[in-house]
């Protein structure tokens, strides 16, 4: 568990959520993804699944950003999503859900892990493939609200998701593109071991990225709340 509530300016709080708090939330939690994504419609049901699968998985865990009832008042600016602005997503204790990553320990029989460790053995051989899932944490979801993004939050979950977990090596997996969160996971660490990776049923390539743990730490800017506030 945290011990603490890392707190920044105007209120934003770290939590962790256990698996029942997790499955609490998980409408909140999908509403945030959905308007962090953008995905098609009809794709969000086999995401609410895939979620709620992997609570199951060994050693889950995962932390989120919120804003207590009344902290903010986010009417939803939609800053560089082409689109209308997302609402901002209340949880299910009336917080306002600003961000949420989650991740747990690989193994053998997960879709990701059998998927990537093919990919790497076809890249580098047995042992690299070994050196890096034989003992992995897998970051499976990092998102934060648009009207949050930009604001360091990202840069506050993934080492304390991280931080105090007893595996040798983190992975995740990105588009890949040179976006605002690949700069962020370089820079906490994670360099590409596969690029141009295309999983099965998507459309974009993704790079699949490696961090040896700890994470490096990296510098947290000061909380300016959200954008056009």
């Amino acid at each position: 568990m945290l011990a603490y509530a890392t707190r920044v300016r105007r209120g934003p709080e770290l939590r962790e959520f256990g698996r029942a708090r997790f499955l609490a939330e998980l409408d909140g939690l999908l509403a945030l993804y959905a308007a962090a994504m953008r995905p098609p419609p009809e794709q969000v049901p086999g995401r609410r699944a895939i979620m709620e699968r992997h609570t199951q998985f060994p050693s889950f865990r995962c932390v989120a950003v919120i804003l207590p009832a009344g902290v903010a008042d986010v009417t939803g600016s939609g800053a560089g999503t082409g689109g209308p602005a997302p609402r901002a997503v209340t949880g299910a204790r009336g917080d306002v859900l600003a961000g949420f990553a989650y991740g747990f320990h690989g193994a053998a029989g997960q879709w990701w892990h059998d998927l990537v460790r093919g990919a790497l053995t076809s890249a580098g051989g047995d042992a690299f493939a070994h050196d890096w899932l034989a003992d992995s944490f897998e970051v499976a979801e990092v998102h934060v609200h648009p009207d949050y993004q930009g604001r360091g939050l990202g840069r506050r979950m993934i080492p304390a998701l991280a931080h105090p977990r007893l595996e040798r090596t983190a992975l995740l997996s990105t588009q890949d593109a040179e976006s605002r969160a690949r700069r962020l996971y370089r820079s906490l660490g994670f360099t590409d071991l596969l690029t141009r990776y295309r999983f099965p049923g998507t459309d974009p390539p993704y790079a699949v990225m490696g961090a040896a743990l700890p994470l490096r730490p990296g510098r947290v800017p000061a909380w300016t709340g959200p954008q056009g506030s």
